[in-house]
């Protein structure tokens, strides 16, 4: 006879709290790779696009170039030690080639953007594509698969907003209710 699990429901006393797609008063930064520019280029576009489109203003996203994917989780370091930015952006494409300096890389510059938000206490956001062909990475910079750099900005957006929320003194955290879905009835 097959063993019955429960399910336990989060209690309504628990609250939790998300950041806001507000971009209103936030500044953000965004490192992004000049290597395969014809791909960076188009997430760039898109990541300014959703800055905007969540009430960033043009004076309040600075953008850093850098050679190539293996230096954003330097500059983005680095940019989050200056304090003018309270989210970074992080644009780049690693395709896939015969060596295997594609899957070092990709960890490399993996592990370097999680440690660069982990030590500054900069949220960071994931904009980098790590794809197999120039085809996939078309695709994900505004074709088939969306745009992954207007998705890494809106998360960049919530982020900021979030940090900013979890630093304000506690009587000010907005905190929500989990959210209820329609009752079923039963069948026995």
């Amino acid at each position: 006879m097959a063993k019955k699990i429960r399910i336990e429901r989060p209690r309504a006393s628990r609250r939790s709290t998300q950041g806001s797609l507000n971009a209103a008063g936030h500044r953000f930064g965004i490192v992004v790779s000049r290597f395969n520019a014809f791909i960076t280029e188009r997430l760039l576009q898109s990541a300014i696009d959703a800055l905007r489109r969540t009430g960033a203003k043009d004076k309040d996203i600075l953008i850093v170039r850098v050679p190539g994917s293996f230096e954003i989780p330097s500059a983005s370091r680095a940019l989050a030690k200056t304090g003018k930015v309270e989210a970074i952006i992080c644009l780049g494409c690693l395709l896939r080639g015969e060596t295997a300096n594609y899957e070092h890389i990709c960890a490399e510059v993996t592990r370097g953007v999680g440690q660069a938000a982990q030590e500054t206490g900069v949220p960071h956001s994931w904009g980098v594509l790590t794809c197999d062909n120039l085809e996939q990475a078309i695709d994900r910079a505004g074709l088939k698969s969306g745009n992954k750099g207007f998705e890494a900005a809106l998360a960049a957006v919530e982020m900021a907003a979030l940090a900013q929320q979890l630093s304000a003194p506690s009587s000010k955290l907005q905190a929500t209710r989990p959210q209820r879905g329609k009752k079923r009835s039963r069948r026995r």
